[in-house]
């Protein structure tokens, strides 16, 4: 009988999940207590405030979702949305095409606009579209991570609020490692993922709900959907009720507070630069190799770098050498670029520039076994002369 491997110390450098820190993983580990205890509802409340500091919101309404970043989705997706309801989807990747799905699975009359993969789109093109068609909510994703796009949401938010509708934003990548400013951009409902810029494991969905959007929620006129993401009953759990719905994820929770803690400490200014440098040092080494980026330029997500495999090079075989020989996880490419990219995560505890200088040596190792020409050591000496003038 093969046994399980238990003990596999990765560098995990694809778009999640990322390395998680020594302290979260002990925090994960501590003694489990109820899910009513008082303690653990301190425990909550603290996840509370950390998450309105990491979110930059007021929001009474900001907790978790039992769930990876899907079930944000779903939560946001099934107490908004109604039967019948117009909902327009801004799709230009696999996540923003997931949206859509949920929305359709929710009965909601989904109305999609589209843009090549790799690019954002424009405020005059969901103008546009609400002009000929009126939603109730307008769904976008702020970093699509099978493409590596940033898109922009101020002006979007503002013509969205025009128009009378909602506005739902996907942050599973982009939370903590990226400015998300769910009150400064008027964001009604915003949803992200604990595995990824937050660098706890798996298994929780930040959520955070504006009182435009509780409005919509407290005034249904259908049952919600789903009984597991009904926020009418979990934020009374959350509250000074604690009214029972399902058994919280305690280990958890204690590991993403911990994360939490971590995110204040290193400060939400800090922590975007230090994903923005990192990617600019590895952007400085892969251009030095002649490795281009796919994403439209002046969008790249700092966090998701979105790369075109070099010609004549096997994507699949560089990705599996780099784990069997380096144990670097990246992730390739999905959608219309599956086997056309590579996706290198540069997410929380993972975004390091000693991370980066390793990736970049090992690439060169593969590239050159696949016979690629190019000059060995260039992408090194780039991110090295990029990061000493950043220091």
């Amino acid at each position: 009988m093969i046994k399980s491997p238990t003990n596999l110390k990765r560098v995990l450098m694809a778009p999640g999940p990322s390395d998680v820190e020594p302290r979260v993983l002990e925090a994960l580990s501590r003694p489990t207590v109820g899910h009513l205890d008082p303690a653990f509802m301190q425990i909550l409340h603290d996840i509370r405030e950390l998450l309105q500091y990491t979110f930059q919101t007021r929001n009474e309404l900001t907790l978790t979702m039992s769930g990876s970043g899907s079930a944000g989705m779903e939560a946001c997706v099934v107490n908004l949305i109604e039967p019948g309801d117009p909902m327009l989807v801004c799709v230009n990747g696999v996540f923003s095409r997931r949206m859509a799905d949920v929305a359709q699975r929710c009965g909601a009359d989904v109305s999609i606009i589209e843009v090549e993969w790799g690019k954002v789109f424009l405020p005059e093109q969901i103008e546009s579209a609400l002009e000929k068609k009126p939603a109730k909510v307008v769904g976008v994703v702020h970093a699509e991570t099978s493409t590596g796009a940033g898109q922009p949401i101020e002006e979007i938010s503002r013509i969205v609020h025009e128009h009378g509708a909602l506005l739902l934003v996907d942050a599973v990548a982009s939370l903590a490692g990226m400015n998300v400013d769910v009150d400064g951009w008027q964001i009604d409902a915003c949803y992200s993922g604990s595995q990824k810029c937050i660098s706890c494991p798996p298994g929780l969905a930040p959520v955070t709900f504006s009182d435009a959007a509780i409005e919509v929620v407290e005034n249904r006129k259908t049952k919600i959907q789903s009984f597991y993401l009904d926020l009418s009953v979990i934020r009374e759990y959350w509250g000074t009720q604690h009214r029972y719905h399902h058994t919280a994820p305690i280990n958890m929770s204690y590991a993403l507070l911990e994360a939490l803690r971590v995110v204040k400490e290193e400060g939400l200014e800090n922590r975007w630069a230090r994903h923005l440098a990192n990617h600019k040092i590895l952007r400085a080494g892969l251009t030095a190799i002649g490795i281009d980026y796919i994403t439209q330029p002046g969008y790249e997500l700092p966090m998701v770098n979105a790369v075109a495999v070099p010609a004549g090079i096997d994507d699949a075989a560089v990705r599996s050498q780099l784990l069997s020989e380096f144990n670097i996880e990246i992730a390739g490419g999905l959608g219309d670029f599956k086997g056309k990219a590579w996706r290198i995560g540069l997410m929380g505890f993972s975004s390091t520039l000693s991370n980066v200088m390793l990736f970049l040596s090992a690439l060169e190792k593969c590239l050159a076994d696949q016979g690629a020409k190019f000059e060995r050591g260039a992408s090194i000496a780039a991110a090295a002369h990029t990061a000493s003038q950043m220091a």
